[in-house]
């Protein structure tokens, strides 16, 4: 199964597709545009149609939607291959691409045929204008290390782009063209009442095919698709394909109520599932892009992750529906708000502000919103008590993740150790494992080296190479203490035990459940 971002359509080449935490909701004015007369979005609701007649909405939203030519050099198109910097998330073409959980992972696609000398390429997208004045809206991923940008209306005008800004987080960009008049634009409609089952039509530049308008249904909403730390993408089945990428989505009401980004296919063609950047994140992110050029986000510092069934039973937490009780802190960067207000890995976050946090999206999306420098209220759950603190969030850092390769620093102890019941043998951290595992110099813990197959750390998930840095709220340093702390928590009657893990650079728990019987491990 293949995903991609639907990028830029290089000419003569089949090319498919061309998370830490930002702003206040801003609402578009309509009364503020100088020429209303203008807004297509406005006139399609003064001549609104019954549903599956579209007519009447293609033509009075299709002059504001635009095509999207982009020039670049070939060698700025393999700089970031494989790439997963968290400002450069989706590279160039060509690129490995993300994976779907539950789905097999996608593989690279590449350009080739094309000598790899130092070349021009074209590349197309979509677009689409917000306001008389020229503001253009479309994917990042579009106009990223571009040389020049040309924006070309319906009617055939070209004009030169200039960026105004850009967010590789969200994957969205804001460019500014001139034409010289007035120009026709559509209004950012909101996302939170669209609802599985509704009609949604799709204008773009599929192919370098401009003007193309395809119609389908809301699939799905909230879909997080392993992009990013935003991930709320609405799933549709209009077809849309490769250059459709910043192309807008309309609701029957001529409202844009997404931007097309991404579909996942087998063939590098439509198969019906696609995914567009919800409106109500755009108009934050484009607000801040339009009138400072940058995305200004709030910063917690923790890394969090769903709730198990397991897992609640591990920690002792609620467990009505766990996935979405909360946000469980699986790590901590040293310095960071949260470090500082007294937060700790096995806290469960269920409130922002007063806000019911569900799971980890949520949790990112309502700390990203607070403006930096202002004291959030969080509530928490620890040991089965609800606690709430007041934390100062900072603005997020150009490398959010880099302050939690520092955490779990203690001295280091250099004992072995093995826990039969779970069927761990742990070692520990070397100078040659830690470059192996790709540690930092200050992480510390025990290294589990073997895993017993189908014992109840085999059937739990864990897995040879994961470093054991904590068992529940309290880090462990050394495989004696790992299993020290092991025994404690079997000891307590816990049906289950949670054990924090650092795997491949990112931390998480992981639940065991002891209720099993040997017998059952087979």
């Amino acid at each position: 199964m293949r995903y991609t971002k639907h990028r830029s359509v290089a000419l003569g080449l089949l090319l498919l597709g061309a998370t830490a935490l930002g702003g206040a909701l801003a609402t578009r004015a309509l009364a503020a545009d100088p020429d209303p007369a203008l807004n297509a979005s406005a006139a399609v609701q003064q001549n609104f149609t019954p549903v599956g007649d579209f007519t009447n909405l293609v033509k009075k939203v299709t002059p504001a939607v635009v095509s999207i030519d982009v020039h670049l050099k070939l060698d700025q198109t393999s700089d970031n291959v494989g790439g997963d910097d968290d400002d450069q998330p989706q590279g160039r073409m060509p690129q490995g691409l993300p994976n779907i959980p539950g789905f097999p992972p996608g593989f690279p696609f590449g350009m080739q045929g094309i000598p790899q000398q130092q070349q021009a390429v074209e590349a197309k997208g979509s677009g689409f204008i917000i306001n008389s004045s020229g503001i253009v809206v479309t994917n990042n991923h579009v106009v990223k290390d571009a040389k020049t940008i040309s924006v070309t209306l319906s009617n055939g005008s070209s004009y030169p782009a200039k960026v105004l800004g850009t967010d590789p987080r969200t994957d969205l960009a804001v460019l500014k063209i001139d034409a010289g008049r007035p120009l026709p634009y559509v209004d950012i409609g909101s996302s939170a009442n669209v609802e599985p089952g509704e009609w949604v039509v799709a204008l773009g530049n599929p192919f370098g095919l401009g003007g193309t308008v395809t119609a389908g249904i809301v699939s799905a909403l909230g879909r997080d698709i392993g992009d990013g730390p935003y991930d709320k993408f609405i799933q549709i089945d209009a077809p849309i394909n490769e250059g459709n990428s910043g192309g807008p989505l309309f609701d029957q009401h001529g409202e844009v109520i997404g931007v097309n980004t991404a579909i996942l296919s087998p063939t590098g063609g439509s198969v019906g599932i696609g995914f567009a950047i919800p409106s109500d994140m755009v108009k934050r992110v484009v607000d801040q892009l339009e009138t400072g050029g940058k995305v200004v986000r709030g910063y917690l510092g923790v890394a969090a992750q769903e709730i198990s069934p397991q897992m609640a039973q591990a920690m002792g937490l609620p467990a009505a529906d766990p996935a979405t009780d909360g946000a469980l802190i699986a790590a901590i960067s040293p310095g960071s708000p949260a470090f500082r207000a007294g937060l700790q890995p096995g806290d469960v976050i269920t409130k922002v502000n007063g806000v019911t946090v569900t799971n980890p999206s949520d949790l990112a999306d309502d700390i990203a919103n607070v403006d930096p420098g202002h004291d959030t209220s969080i509530e928490y759950l620890r040991g089965g008590k609800t606690s709430t603190i007041s934390v100062a969030v900072t603005t997020m850092p150009a490398n959010p993740d880099a302050g939690f390769k520092q955490a779990n620093s203690s001295p280091t102890q250099t004992m072995s150790g093995e826990h039969a019941g779970l069927g761990l043998t742990m070692a520990p951290l070397t100078p040659d494992t830690r470059s192996q595992l790709n540690l930092s110099s200050s992480a510390q813990g025990a290294v589990i080296v073997n895993v017993k197959p189908n014992s109840l750390a085999d059937q739990a998930g864990l897995q040879a190479g994961d470093l054991l840095v904590g068992v529940g709220p309290k880090d462990v340093s050394s495989p004696d203490q790992a299993v020290a702390a092991i025994d404690a928590a079997k000891k307590s009657g816990n049906p289950a035990v949670a054990l924090r893990i650092i795997r491949q650079g990112q931390a998480l728990f992981i639940g065991v459940d002891l209720s099993k019987k040997k017998s059952d491990q087979g």
